[in-house]
């Protein structure tokens, strides 16, 4: 078993800041070569500390915030203005970041939070789902327009 510092939130493994045991293979195949952990280290604590620092200042403080963030979400749809060819299907996809750029003006949400379950990749409405704290998630809709 190898122990590594997440330096990204790994769904099913923990958030950045946490030092995991993991096998050696998930670790020096896939975790650190993507650079979503850092091998252990005994000087590695101030980088740890560092990363939690910077997760807090990141994060909604508190749930009431994340509360009204959500409502404020879960209020209106979400509308993303992409070009369209005249069938209605998109050229390429509504990205997790173009979904929080159409976000911007209601809360500040990362890219990396926002979990879209299936490729967005026509014009419509699609329900995704945004994690504003580690207890308060929205289901936010994305209205998908084409583009003047």
């Amino acid at each position: 078993m190898a122990k590594v510092i997440l330096t990204h939130e790994v769904s099913g493994l923990g958030i950045a800041g946490d030092v995991v045991d993991v096998k050696d293979g998930y670790a020096r195949n896939y975790l650190v070569p993507r650079k979503l952990a850092t091998p252990w280290s005994a000087g590695a604590e101030k980088q740890i500390e560092g990363l939690r620092k910077a997760r807090r200042a990141k994060e909604i403080a508190t749930i009431e915030g994340a509360q009204a963030a959500r409502d404020a979400l879960q209020s209106a749809p979400v509308v993303v203005e992409v070009k369209a060819g005249e069938s209605g299907r998109l050229f390429g996809a509504v990205s997790p970041a173009d979904i929080a750029n159409a976000i911007g003006a209601r809360a500040t949400v990362d890219k990396r939070r926002i979990h879209v379950a299936q490729p967005i990749k026509a014009l419509g409405e699609y329900q995704v789902q945004v994690s504003l704290h580690q207890d308060v998630a929205a289901n936010v809709t994305v209205k998908v327009v084409a583009a003047k």
